[in-house]
């Protein structure tokens, strides 16, 4: 997710110092990844250096205090990057398939690496579940998300186990490589 677009979206409502809106990023996209607030104040220097958003300063007893506004072209920015289609990953370099291959080169044991990252799967399932059952719709929307794809793994998972002999003998020295993965 584009953090800059998340706060310049998230400053349509109106005029925010730094800090509200890492409090609002965290409350409502941030679940389990709170932004630092260097990341904040980094993206929003970014954004004003691009004219994405302009700086107003609030006078008081200390050192003056900035407020951030959205810009027009901030605005125009962020009804593009909502109409514009994320691109579907399809997860072609998996650190899990590399790490199959790899135990299996290596003479290790890959229905064991499997079955943990299975037992690791289920159990964040089950943290997401709970999590889902005690949230509000948007724990419940963003917990959809993650499960519905910790399931694709899980099945992947299982696929590979009943594979697995069939994987070993392309991996084995001296045998067919397997063909390199295609973008």
């Amino acid at each position: 997710m584009s953090v800059g677009h998340a706060l310049l979206g998230l400053l349509e409502s109106g005029p925010r110092h730094g800090y509200d809106l890492k409090r609002s990023y965290d409350e409502r996209f941030g679940h389990g990844r709170a932004l630092h607030y260097g990341q904040v104040y980094a993206t929003l220097a970014r954004l004003l250096k691009n004219g994405l958003v302009a700086v107003e300063s609030e006078p008081g007893a200390g050192p003056d205090r900035k407020r951030y506004a959205i810009t027009s072209a901030g605005v125009t920015d962020v009804a593009a990057w909502l109409t514009t289609p994320e691109k579907p990953e399809p997860y072609l370099q998996s650190a899990l398939y590399t790490k199959v291959v790899l135990a299996l080169l290596t003479g290790r044991d890959a229905t064991d690496l499997l079955d943990t990252q299975r037992a690791e799967h289920l159990r964040l399932m089950r943290e997401l579940t709970r999590r889902k059952t005690d949230g509000d719709l948007a724990d419940q929307l963003i917990c959809d998300h993650a499960l519905f794809h910790l399931e694709a793994d899980l099945r992947w998972l299982e696929l590979t186990a009943a594979r697995l002999d069939q994987l070993a003998a392309r991996v084995r020295p001296g045998s067919d490589p397997l063909p390199p993965a295609r973008p």
